[in-house]
């Protein structure tokens, strides 16, 4: 009887099934998201449930991972993040002056208009967003097989003349998404830029996200994570945006060398310590010199095949 009630399923709650199928559309790795959709519907057999948890966990997940979505006529396209966003389904592309309406659950964009003059920029300050904008996308172009960019005002962008403060973000995303290969990954990179007027200065900060998922007969997931400071001086536009690209590049260029060296040496560091320094016959593996044991050598001499 006892074995019996220990056996017998436990029925979750509507809101405990919305919460684990919210948590696991959040936490699906670089463009997976519609892969584990359609395998929690099946899961949950519960389309209120599975509504319910999707249109609350699509905006956010499209947010944080910077989706790229095409316009419907191919004249540009929008990125999907808290910088563009004007309303929960309408993002701004500076570049060309106009909005998108977005389908989150869908992940496509449905519809176009051009951006209202109160969505927009001043004059003063489109000079300095565009003048970094042509900068950011001859960089991509070249460092990023796939990547894209935008530039954003997030504060001040009604200033008309100089003797005001303003800040201005740029975002870079990069996809690589194969699954028929088993792998798919991002990077991302938002970079803050607040040009102070009064002590003629730019302050750069810097976030660098990248993100991994190779799952052919297993699952390994990389998410990393960098972030930087840096400041230039305040000049034209054309002088501020390439100091601040070159302030970009420099960080970007720096992390990346240092990924590519700390997992050149993973085999070497990484992975010896995450063994058991003390096996079970207590005889302590002498890691820093492995040349002397020769599982051959041994099993050779062990079956007596020695030549």
């Amino acid at each position: 009887m006892a074995d019996a009630e220990e056996n017998e399923e436990i029925a979750l709650t509507d809101d405990q099934k919305f919460d684990i199928a919210k948590w696991f559309l959040l936490n699906s790795p670089p463009g997976e998201i519609q892969y584990v959709a359609k395998d929690l519907q099946s899961v949950l057999n519960d389309d209120n449930v599975y509504r319910r948890a999707a249109s609350e966990a699509f905006p956010l997940y499209n947010k944080s991972h910077v989706v790229c979505l095409q316009f419907p006529n191919r004249s540009g396209e929008v990125l999907v993040s808290s910088y563009s966003e004007l309303s929960e389904d309408e993002y701004l592309d500076p570049r060309t002056a106009q909005v998108g309406k977005v389908d989150h659950v869908r992940q496509i964009c449905t519809q176009i208009r051009p951006a209202r003059d109160e969505e927009l920029p001043s004059p003063y300050i489109e000079e300095y967003r565009s003048a970094l904008d042509v900068e950011i996308s001859k960089y991509v172009g070249e460092a990023y097989p796939k990547g894209v960019c935008s530039v954003y005002c997030t504060s001040g962008k009604d200033v008309e003349d100089y003797g005001s403060d303003f800040e201005l973000v740029a975002v870079i995303t990069a996809t690589r998404h194969s699954p028929q290969n088993f792998c798919n990954g991002s990077w991302g990179s938002i970079w803050n830029i607040e040009f102070k007027d009064e002590l003629q200065t730019v302050e750069v900060r810097g976030k660098v996200q990248v993100s991994a998922h190779y799952f052919e007969e297993g699952n390994v997931q990389l998410d990393a994570k960098h972030e930087c400071r840096d400041s230039t001086i305040f000049q034209s536009p054309e002088d501020s945006a390439e100091s601040l690209m070159n302030i970009i590049r420099h960080h970007e260029t720096e992390y990346l060398t240092s990924l590519q060296a700390s997992y050149s040496n993973l085999p070497d560091s990484t992975f010896k310590e995450l063994r058991r320094k003390l096996p079970v016959t207590r005889t302590l593996f002498p890691w820093h010199n492995t040349v002397q044991f020769s599982l051959t050598r041994d099993l050779t001499k062990e079956l007596g095949i020695e030549k």
